[in-house]
């Protein structure tokens, strides 16, 4: 059992050393990680205005860990994972997470199939097989926290109108990398996971 952030780091490295992914592996090894905030509120950078993303480590190209930070209220709109593994802890706070169908075709309401609340030190695993999903702060109290890893990592995704099942694709960009803050953006982007 990883007891901190960096013992969760060094053995996600040896776990994706080869090319195969283990889902179940990587789920219990993240769900066996305790939260405690003295490990990641380094990398835990609110935006009063959207979710962030903040950039923990690059996994050697095999995949990006990543934590987010959901104020309260925010969420993101319906996406994809870009045919990437998703796993998704929950550090601090809830989420709530609605999972969709893919559309059959364009110009139609996305049917939702289910949802549920993600509670502290749970994980969570999706792929584009399972399905696309949106992810909310459901809260007006507190913000949240979730630690995401993709395998492989990815830099745009599709996003969905949910009441047209419309695509656009968004681009990836990081709030934060290493704990440290990225160069402001000057154009508004829209940021899932």
């Amino acid at each position: 059992m990883p007891k901190s952030l960096q013992e969760l780091i060094q053995k996600l490295h040896e776990i994706f050393q080869d090319n195969n992914v283990n889902v179940d592996e990587v789920q219990e090894l993240m769900e066996s990680y305790r939260s405690n905030p003295k490990d990641w509120k380094q990398y835990a950078m609110f935006d009063k205005l959207r979710y962030t993303r903040n950039l923990v480590d690059e996994g050697n190209g095999k995949f990006n860990l990543i934590i987010l930070c959901w104020g309260e209220g925010q969420g993101s709109s319906i996406h994809d994972h870009s045919n990437s593994h998703c796993f998704m802890k929950m550090l601090q706070g809830e989420l709530k997470e609605t999972l969709f169908d893919w559309p059959e075709k364009e110009g139609g309401d996305m049917t939702e199939r289910s949802n549920r609340t993600l509670e502290n030190n749970s994980v969570a695993y999706i792929n584009d097989k399972i399905g696309l999903h949106r992810v909310e702060n459901a809260s007006h109290t507190e913000g949240s926290v979730s630690l995401h890893l993709y395998s492989p990592p990815f830099q745009t995704c599709k996003v969905f109108d949910q009441r047209t099942s419309h695509t656009t694709e968004a681009k990836m960009t990081f709030w934060s990398k290493y704990g440290e803050r990225t160069p402001f953006e000057t154009t508004a982007s829209k940021e899932n996971n």
